[in-house]
């Protein structure tokens, strides 16, 4: 189990570890000390817990006995593992790209465990080692309301339409066009990324606009959020169409390369890295040239690769992408008036 909760939980760490990563791929001389004191602050917020009560032992006095409502604690974890589950799955599926788990099915099997959740908190139904007579708590029975709401919520996700709900679970849900109203071959809300940056660089030359490197990942909830809630923004959506060549380079695409296009990278050190797939080549693409490795991360850069401004990285509220473009519009002037 811990094994496991570090390998789910790793994730997480992204934003933060992935532009420390990056930055040792280059030698930075401030990395060592950076990685030491980030790494040390993981460590603290696990261990902390376990080293306060062993300072204070008798803290564990003050924990509540066990009883009925252990069995209660562990039926509604069941449920809430079982809604993670898909998850996890709805990632691995959109990986492999067999996109099985669509977008209404997910949520479908979300509404049915949420109503399992709401039957059995409100006793309704039971499981063996429950109670004979349970006594419904007020706890229980708040927990109860909340799930009703939640499952209310759920519902209209299931409603086709043309503006994205759900935003409390996006990232979480499989994006928009992985459903059966949608093809994952209809693009992004319309749009149809670019996802190999040479060949962007051929389009924009081509048309003679920027580009936006959009690097992003199939199992990356920032990168899901900024699609659905910033993208189509009603002052955004337009620049994307219209204004930039959008590539989109999924660092996790498991699609082995050509075999001539497999390499090695010395790394230094006497390490090699293998560029064996897809997303092998966009991560190392993304660490070499951008000294960063987390997702999503956005570069604006002109047809012949020069950066125009400043890269930002994580989920940017609209205010902040609409900085990040005006920041854009200035640099890009700039270069194509030098005087």
């Amino acid at each position: 189990m811990a094994l496991t909760l570090v390998i789910v939980s790793f994730s997480c760490t992204g934003p933060i570890l992935g532009s420390l990563l990056g930055s040792a791929v280059t030698g930075s001389s401030d990395v060592p000390m950076l990685l030491t004191f980030a790494l040390a602050g993981f460590g603290l917020s696990w261990a902390i817990v376990f080293g306060l009560l062993a300072l204070f032992p008798q803290a564990l006095q003050s924990l509540p006995k066990s009883g009925g409502w252990m069995n209660t604690v562990k039926v509604v974890l069941g449920f809430i593992e079982l809604a993670l589950a898909l998850k996890f799955l709805s990632k691995a599926d959109l990986v492999s790209k067999t996109f099985l788990l669509k977008r209404e099915l997910f949520i479908a099997l979300w509404i049915i465990i949420t109503l399992g959740l709401v039957l059995y908190l409100f006793g309704i139904i039971r499981f063996p080692h429950d109670d004979k007579k349970p006594k419904i708590s007020n706890t229980r029975k708040v927990f109860g309301v909340l799930s009703v709401g939640f499952l209310v919520y759920l519902i209209q996700g299931l409603i086709p339409s043309e503006r994205p709900k759900l935003q409390m679970l996006s990232g979480i849900l499989p994006p928009l066009n992985v459903s059966y109203f949608h093809n994952e071959k209809d693009g992004i809300l319309g749009m149809h990324p670019e996802h190999d940056y040479f060949k962007a660089v051929e389009l924009a030359q081509k048309e003679n606009k920027p580009i936006l490197i959009d690097f992003t990942g199939y199992g990356c909830e920032n990168c899901r959020k900024m699609e659905e809630f910033v993208w189509s923004e009603a002052d955004i959506l337009p620049i994307l169409q219209n204004d930039v060549v959008l590539a989109s380079l999924y660092v996790d695409d498991k699609e082995e390369l050509p075999a001539e296009q497999q390499t090695k990278i010395d790394m230094g050190g006497g390490q090699m890295k293998k560029i064996k797939t897809i997303g092998d080549r966009w991560s190392m693409f993304q660490q070499v040239n951008f000294n960063n490795n987390s997702q999503p991360h956005y570069v604006l850069v002109t047809p012949d690769g020069k950066v125009i401004n400043t890269p930002v990285s994580g989920y940017m509220p609209k205010e902040d992408l609409n900085n990040f473009w005006n920041a854009a519009s200035i640099g890009l002037n700039n270069r194509n008036n030098p005087s």
